[in-house]
């Protein structure tokens, strides 16, 4: 196992290049291409949620197709009879980068940054899916990199592009409930709680065990880890909270302007060092704006609820102000208590409607328009999201140094933030 990242003179060196936003430009290692013309994209990962984003970006030349395991891509690999198809990455973008734009991403959490990091590196332009990556460090520098080539990204957060948020935003941004002191952010969700299985099992035809495990410690196949269950295992996913914290928590991200938190603290079922958990209460404090983000996944929800009057929904964000309170899921939201703002006037929209999640990007890629969950802003939402389990795996209240990527007095924070990877799989 090496490590490759040290994350102070990381930090230290985007500090001093001025690295810190996505702005419009193209890399010179780029391939032009006009709006008129077809992006050459390479999909990493196209089975279940990556066959998703594979239609997402069919209007462009499909030109190469990877994954491990050919049970779950083979409906994709049969559609696209003219893309190169490998199941090594690594391989890939060695062996036809030229002929490729941009990539998809949507591999388990922890390849998620050695696919999209060695593809931006190359001058490729990225969507990737949520979280953005597996740790902490990862994210930061998935963020740093796509500032500093220039690169077109996007996070597979699909529902920032509903107009309900769009409406939800508006809102809070217009001041119709006041100031927001706090947020609570609850979903249904579990994970974990998990034994690792003591039993081997044969590797099933077709899948590739060893590039599966990718930058991951070395353990026989088991079918509890794959294909479904990977969010199980903290050497693999990031549990409850990294599937739909990215999703959940990108309304009060987006409303708020929220980047950093300075504080988190956690509680749970006891930790496992192996498996990830279910049932989490998670708080973020905010300095800017000076607000809380509490997070409960598992059947968890504040305590309040009933007797304030408020919906009971399976998943929702609840928006808690000076003047009233506003809660929202996917595609509905509501005003409370509903008495007070049944004649409330609206404000008029000034978002416009977006074009499509995945066509945004490939626009951007084009053209250097903007994309509205890029690194810049998705990357301080993962890594928010990501802290929240450093801080459960801990056991602590963390102080949060951005700056520095460090969790100030908390050494046993050092190795959740960053990790170690196999040999070869160095980013």
């Amino acid at each position: 196992m090496s490590k490759r990242i040290n994350r102070r003179q990381m930090v230290q060196a985007s500090a001093l290049s001025g690295i810190g936003f996505w702005v419009a430009g193209r890399n010179a290692s780029a391939q032009e291409t006009s709006a008129n013309e077809k992006l050459n994209i390479a999909v990493i990962g196209c089975g279940g949620r990556g066959g998703a984003n594979l239609g997402g970006v069919s209007s462009e030349n499909i030109v190469a197709l990877c994954d491990v395991d050919q049970r779950r891509s083979a409906g994709s690999m049969k559609r696209y009879p003219g893309a190169k198809k490998f199941k090594d990455f690594r391989r890939m973008l060695d062996q036809i980068h030229g002929e490729i734009d941009a990539v998809v991403v949507s591999t388990p959490d922890h390849t998620h940054a050695p696919a999209a990091i060695r593809a931006m590196e190359l001058g490729k332009h990225c969507y990737c899916e949520k979280p953005l990556a597996h740790t902490v460090t990862e994210v930061r520098r998935m963020t740093e990199l796509a500032a500093k080539n220039k690169l077109a990204t996007q996070m597979g957060t699909q529902i920032h592009a509903g107009d309900n948020y769009r409406r939800v935003v508006e809102l809070v941004k217009a001041g119709v409930i006041g100031k927001i002191g706090e947020v609570h952010v609850w979903h249904g969700v579990s994970y974990g709680n998990k034994t690792r299985p003591a039993d081997t099992q044969p590797i099933p035809d077709g899948l590739d065990w060893d590039l599966w495990l990718g930058p991951a410690p070395v353990r026989p196949y088991h079918a509890a880890y794959v294909p479904t269950w990977w969010r199980h295992w903290w050497d693999f996913g990031c549990g409850g909270l990294g599937d739909f914290g990215c999703h959940y928590m990108d309304l009060p991200f987006w409303a708020l302007n929220l980047k950093h938190p300075s504080a988190v603290e956690a509680d749970g079922p006891p930790v496992d060092s192996d498996s990830t958990t279910p049932g989490l209460r998670i708080r973020y404090e905010f300095d800017s704006p000076d607000t809380t983000l509490t997070w409960y996944d598992g059947g968890r929800r504040p305590d309040f609820l009933k007797q304030r009057g408020i919906p009971e929904w399976g998943a929702a964000v609840l928006f808690i102000g000076t003047d009233g309170m506003l809660i929202a899921d996917y595609g509905r939201h509501q005003l409370l208590p509903e008495s007070k703002f049944a004649d409330v006037a609206r404000p008029d929209p000034t978002i416009p409607r977006s074009i499509g999640h995945h066509k945004e990007w490939i626009v951007a890629c084009k053209t250097g328009s903007p994309t509205t969950c890029s690194f810049d802003y998705s990357g301080p939402l993962s890594e928010t999201v990501l802290l929240g389990n450093v801080a459960y795996r801990t056991g602590s209240k963390i102080t949060w140094d951005a700056d520095n990527l460090a969790a100030v007095d908390c050494p046993l924070a050092e190795p959740l933030i960053d990790k170690e990877y196999r040999k070869g799989w160095e980013i």
